[in-house]
């Protein structure tokens, strides 16, 4: 039994191993997060690793976990694959069918977790943004049914999506009846549109918004662009420009860490502080 913070907690110490899981991986900032919050909490022998692993490996790459694992972090494109190789999966993470954060138990159990979704309700809340009468986002991949399942949370009425296919409405629509959502279906050409909306979420590749850039309002109100590098991107840097608030993809990863190190470690509450900093320096030095 140990104290962080004054908060009382325990920690396993035969579980001390934890890493990232992706394809491609060698970009990931998780092990910088993760390794900050072990310094951080006083926790002396453990290990953060990333492994390319794919959907094909991934089966495998489970067989070979011995008792000293904690944990896993995944990004795509296991977030879905990984689901029929645990033993329960969490309602949040059910709610948009992806699980990033998986937790080992000594018992061998395998639990599977969404941090991404109040990862991201936490990221706009430190920004002041609690609650919103509408919304928009902006491309409809993976992360847009996060980003639904997160303004579930916190918007009270329609979210507008602007997508470049039917296929991708369709998509959308499913996640939206899932979710309890009022969707409103936007074509990706009305995408400016969307700027003026109480909140935009853009989840978009690198690039795909720059054009949106100049047609920020005069005085726009915010937005969350889920990139961090490269950082800020072209729209953000306008929309800052103008006065507006910026939620950015660095908030949401660490966000989304802080509550990982605190499932995987049993200690709360994870160095968010710190974490961040140490994401700047690492961005910083690429």
């Amino acid at each position: 039994m140990s104290t962080v913070n004054g908060v009382m907690t325990t920690v396993n110490a035969q579980r001390s191993r934890a890493a990232v899981l992706g394809s491609p991986i060698a970009h990931s900032l998780s092990p910088v997060l993760h390794r900050t919050a072990y310094a951080e909490l006083g926790l002396e022998g453990w290990t953060y690793d990333r492994f390319e692993v794919d959907e094909k490996s991934l089966p495998g790459f489970f067989d070979t976990l011995g008792t000293e694992w904690a944990g896993l972090s995944l990004t795509m494109p296991l977030k879905r694959a990984v689901i029929p190789l645990l033993d329960s999966v969490s309602e949040t993470a059910t709610s948009v069918e992806a699980v990033n954060t998986v937790v080992l138990t000594p018992d061998g159990r395998r639990t599977g977790d969404n941090t991404d979704i109040p990862g991201m309700v936490a990221a706009l809340r430190e920004h002041g943004i609690d609650k919103v009468e509408s919304a928009a986002i902006i491309g409809a991949g993976a992360t847009a049914s996060s980003a639904l399942a997160a303004l579930a949370r916190i918007c009270s009425g329609e979210v507008t999506v602007h997508v470049r296919s039917e296929t991708r409405a369709a998509e959308m629509r499913e996640w939206a009846e899932r979710l309890d959502v009022t969707v409103r279906i936007a074509a990706w050409d009305d995408a400016e549109q969307a700027l003026r909306a109480p909140l935009v979420v853009s989840t978009t590749p690198a690039g795909v918004t720059d054009t949106l850039a100049r047609a920020v309002p005069e005085r726009p109100t915010a937005l969350f662009d889920v990139l961090y590098d490269p950082w800020p991107t072209v729209l953000a840097a306008r929309w800052s420009a103008c006065g507006g608030a910026v939620v950015s993809g660095l908030d949401l990863l660490v966000h989304q860490a802080v509550l990982q190190v605190e499932q995987m470690t049993g200690r709360s509450p994870a160095p968010l502080d710190a974490m961040r900093k140490a994401g700047e320096r690492a961005l910083a030095a690429r």
